[in-house]
């Protein structure tokens, strides 16, 4: 089964926010310092995966151009208002904003990263999941502790996970063929580095030392594939 590897992946992160909502009871002190430590631990993440380029260049061009779009596409608002909407369904049962905020962290911080990826093709390719199951498990337990202080909407970061593995996953054939593996290899390394930027702007604002909106830096990433796709020839 193909997409097997992507339905646990969402699965652990729904049985990880479960067990995280367990916990939401704790003093609002200890949910502060809470809060900042993980946000520092997933700077701490996004400053080690910023660490796999081989080409600085790659990045710095990428953040920038990619940058530019998603502020005059205003994906952030865009992102918010669909982590809202989601909200909406809840009617009164939720704190207004916890859902959304929520849904939106944990959706970037469960999609940006290398596993997603090369977990996915794996699937497709080979219908193996290790890949997918083991970052499942990771997932898993940031839901535990991202639930526990951003509330019920982390669990709702399955669905998106779900549909951008499955969606991979599904077109790996597509993918293989027309794709070199060394291209697809340097696209993949440029692109965990340039997601590592957006996983550390997502760890401060957690850590509320900033206030980015990280989803405007998202069209990055496609500014990574067009990169690649130009230098790769001279490689």
């Amino acid at each position: 089964m193909v997409l097997l590897g992507s339905l646990l992946n969402a699965l652990f992160i729904v049985i990880g926010a479960f067990l995280g909502r367990l916990f939401k009871n704790i003093p609002e002190n200890m949910q502060q310092t809470v809060m900042v430590i993980i946000g520092l631990v997933i700077a701490l993440l996004g400053i080690q995966m910023g660490m796999e380029s081989s080409n600085f260049i790659v990045i710095v061009i990428s953040l920038v151009v990619g940058t530019v779009i998603g502020e005059w596409l205003d994906l952030d608002s865009k992102f918010n208002r669909l982590g809202l909407w989601v909200e909406s369904l809840f009617g009164k049962r939720a704190q207004k904003g916890t859902i959304a905020q929520g849904f939106v962290t944990a959706s970037l911080i469960f999609v940006i990263g290398s596993m997603a990826i090369i977990g996915a093709l794996d699937s497709g390719l080979r219908n193996e999941h290790d890949v997918l199951i083991t970052k499942g498990i990771i997932d898993g337990f940031m839901s535990i502790i991202l639930a526990s202080t951003l509330g019920i909407g982390v669990m709702l970061s399955a669905v998106p996970v779900f549909l951008y593995q499955g969606a991979i996953a599904l077109f790996a054939g597509v993918i293989s063929t027309y794709i070199p593996t060394d291209a697809l290899d340097l696209f993949i390394k440029e692109m965990t580095a340039t997601g590592g930027v957006m996983i550390l702007a997502i760890g401060l604002n957690i850590a509320n030392l900033t206030k980015i909106r990280v989803a405007n830096l998202l069209p990055a990433i496609i500014v990574v594939a067009i990169m690649v796709a130009i230098i790769f020839p001279f490689q």
